[in-house]
C-alpha cells in the first residue's frame, strides 16, 4: 500500500500542472458562444486515458495549443479560413478545418498509441458530449510551455 502512495502522488502532480481553467472561464466556454469576426474551434477528449507517458501536445497549424487530457476541452478562437490540426507526437497524421467567422467548429480527438485521430462532431452531439464529461483547458500563450511532469 505504501509503495502505490509515492507513484499516485507524482501522477496527482503531473495532472494538477496542466493549466485548468477558472470554474468561470468554464462555465462561460459551455455557453458556446460566438464572435462575428473570428471563427472558434472546440476541440475535446473523451476518450480514456493513455497510459505511454507521453505529452499530447495540441498544434493548430504552428500555434502551439496545449498539452491535452482525457475528459478536456479547448476553445480556440481563430481567423476564419484553413486550419491543419496536428500534436506532437511521432503520428504524422493531420486534420484540416476550414473554420468560419461567427461560426463553431466542433472536433473530437482521440489518442491512441501515440497518434491522434480527429474527428469533426455535429454540434448537437458536441456539445452534449463536452457539457457531459469535460473541463476547460486554458490555452497557452506564445512561447509559453509550462513544465507538465
Amino acid at each position: 500500500m505504501w509503495r502505490a502512495l509515492p507513484i499516485a502522488l507524482i501522477l496527482l502532480a503531473g495532472c494538477t500542472s496542466v493549466p485548468h481553467a477558472s470554474r468561470e472561464r468554464d462555465s462561460e466556454a459551455k455557453q458556446f458562444i460566438t464572435h462575428p469576426n473570428s471563427a472558434t474551434l472546440y476541440v475535446y477528449r473523451i476518450d480514456f486515458p493513455v497510459p505511454d507517458g507521453q505529452d499530447h501536445v495540441l498544434y493548430v497549424g504552428s500555434r502551439l495549443i496545449g498539452s491535452t487530457l482525457s475528459r478536456t476541452f479547448f476553445r480556440i478562437d481563430l481567423p476564419a479560413g484553413n486550419h491543419v490540426l496536428h500534436g506532437n507526437v511521432q503520428d504524422q497524421g493531420r486534420f484540416q478545418v476550414t473554420a468560419h467567422s461567427g461560426e463553431i467548429t466542433f472536433i473530437s480527438l482521440n489518442v491512441t498509441n501515440e497518434h491522434f485521430l480527429f474527428r469533426r462532431v455535429d454540434p448537437e452531439t458536441a456539445r452534449r458530449e463536452i457539457l457531459g464529461c469535460c473541463v476547460l483547458l486554458e490555452n497557452w500563450a506564445p512561447g509559453q510551455r509550462p513544465l507538465l511532469y
